[in-house]
């Protein structure tokens, strides 16, 4: 019986290889989602040929072939739909001040498996197109360290992590991902090399913490970083909220309070991950432990934290190198999260609700549900109470939507109309005055077109 099924395209493969005198194996992350029973679109080989020699083997076979990776020992190729990456055995050393290797090739699949990040990842299976005569290669005891969810290094973690410091944030990411535990060796070295991070460039640390927000556990990937002290060199502002006691005295600290949001916002979550929402939700209240004060009563304000909140937010997702749209969407979110709480009983004019729904824009839904998740209250008459209130504003947003197409919400008069009314050329005179019909509009809804010549002849009286 196989222990797992291999591709075709990995067995014609194969035989190209043993034809040639040489062994192929599938290797990595592809045999461990193979036993996992996990989709994946990865095919990973590894090979003790070299790579001028694989591409004299795959030379007619493959559709495509690439060389960008071959100083490394890689040789891509594409045959048909499938992708596939081929590397020789390595025996790489590494400087201990990057994490980028002098590349050496080995010649053992044993001692090419070591110096894989972790055991569950350092499983590899012969591929050839006769079953019977497959080899499976678990040198270090990932099948046992996968069977039970143990993350393990197949060295030590020490020798490892100071190899590639990296590889302590994909160990929170599989936590993550997969829902692994790490050894406690594993999490004693993380806790011990921390500072090892520094070597790595922003941009990989952000690839790697996204993946683990995108995870399905991201509480317990999160909490290992902050845990190990991996998190002050990520996202410090996560480990700072543990100093603040929120405003309802109902959580141990903000962090805590931030990690129930988040899984809450998750909760909500209809299309799959959501990463604008993720971190909205994780970062909200970054603003409290710097705002933080205690007032004559005796009780802890934190006024205005969203406003100093969505400033830390844009400036730490920008030093991890997001892409603009992400850093703005979740800036304004956290900025916006706290505007609900003036609704009270639902004493919003509709020219607050239209103000509230211009604001949030296109993040109108991902606000409504961070509000929701927002709320942790153990005081269950007062959950219920926020609940309500929010069900009755979105009531009113629905409304006043069906009323006057709030989503597209314009002044009455287009720019066009303001030039030809006033007989003015386009310039800055013409956004003046198109600002203040939007503000007209804001307040009183829809005019009809000669109340709206009117105000603006009369708002032109005052400053032409």
């Amino acid at each position: 019986m196989e222990l797992l099924d291999i591709p075709d395209v990995a067995g014609e493969l194969g035989d190209r290889f043993r034809a040639a005198g040489h062994g192929l194996y599938l290797v990595g992350g592809s045999v461990r989602d193979a036993l996992l029973r996990r989709g994946s679109t990865d095919l990973d080989f590894t090979t003790d040929a070299r790579p001028e020699q694989i591409l004299e083997i795959v030379a007619g076979w493959a559709d495509t072939t690439w060389d960008t990776g071959i100083e490394f020992g890689t040789v891509g190729l594409r045959r048909g739909d499938d992708t596939l990456e081929i590397t020789t055995f390595r025996a790489d050393q590494y400087d201990g001040r990057s994490r980028n290797p002098v590349v050496r090739f080995g010649d053992t699949l044993e001692g090419d498996l070591v110096r894989r990040d972790f055991t569950v990842n350092a499983m590899a299976v012969e591929v050839h197109s006769v079953p019977g005569e497959r080899r499976f290669v678990d040198p270090y005891g990932g099948l046992a360290a996968l069977a039970v969810g143990v993350l393990d290094t197949p060295a030590t973690p020490e020798e490892s992590f100071a190899d590639d410091p990296l590889r302590m944030l994909r160990a929170a990411r599989f936590v993550s991902q997969l829902g692994f535990t790490p050894a406690d060796r594993v999490t004693a070295a993380m806790t011990a090399m921390a500072g090892e991070l520094t070597r790595i460039t922003r941009e990989r640390v952000q690839a790697e913490f996204t993946k683990l927000l995108m995870g399905a556990h991201p509480r317990r990937g999160l909490e290992l970083l902050v845990d190990t002290g991996l998190a002050e060199h990520v996202v410090p502002e996560v480990p700072a909220m543990r100093l603040a006691i929120d405003e309802h005295m109902q959580h141990k600290d903000v962090y805590t309070h931030s990690l129930v949001v988040m899984e809450q916002a998750i909760d909500q979550e209809e299309d799959g991950p959501d990463l604008v929402l993720r971190l909205a939700a994780l970062l909200h209240d970054v603003g409290k432990p710097p705002t933080r004060r205690k007032e004559p009563d005796g009780r802890v304000s934190f006024h205005h934290h969203e406003v100093v909140g969505a400033k830390m937010v844009r400036k730490r997702l920008r030093e991890l190198r997001y892409p603009k749209h992400v850093v703005d969407e979740v800036a304004q979110l956290v900025y916006l999260h706290l505007r609900f709480h003036g609704y009270g009983k639902g004493e919003w004019t509709d020219s607050a609700v239209r103000r509230y729904v211009t604001d949030a824009g296109p993040l109108l839904e991902r606000l409504h549900k961070l509000v929701r998740s927002d709320c942790t209250t153990r005081n269950r008459r007062r959950a219920a109470a926020l609940q309500r209130s929010y069900d009755s504003l979105e009531n009113r947003i629905a409304e006043l939507r069906t009323q006057e197409q709030l989503d597209a919400i314009r002044p009455d008069l287009d720019g066009n109309a303001i030039m030809t009314l006033l007989d003015i050329p386009p310039g800055p005179l013409v956004g003046r005055a198109y600002k203040h019909l939007l503000s007209v509009r804001m307040e009183r809804g829809p005019l009809a077109p000669e109340d709206a010549e009117r105000e603006l002849r009369s708002w032109a009286a005052e400053h032409l």
